[in-house]
């Protein structure tokens, strides 16, 4: 499913124009980026959570010349799914 996909399903199930859609869908993954650029976690009770981990400096190896190479520390999004999504899938 892309963006515009989702909008459509948004807009469908909401009663809303697709602009205004589209508006309400790129303010909710504003709001969650803006939080978990603060290194804060997002929880949607029932959906999941999603939160900001951090990854550990590594080893690597360069797939063209076989040199080793570090990988530095970075911090990563991560999704939780909650119960009620977990359930929903089976």
């Amino acid at each position: 499913m892309t963006k515009a996909d989702l909008i459509d399903k948004i807009a469908t199930s909401a009663s809303l124009t697709k602009t205004d859609a589209g508006k309400a869908l790129d303010a909710t993954l504003d709001a969650v980026k803006a939080v978990l650029k603060k290194g804060q976690k997002v929880t949607l009770v029932g959906f999941g959570t999603f939160s900001v981990s951090k990854r550990k400096a590594r080893k690597g190896r360069n797939p063209r010349t076989g040199a080793e190479i570090k990988i530095p520390a970075t911090k990563v999004p991560k999704f939780t799914a909650g119960k009620t999504l977990k359930d929903a899938i089976k």
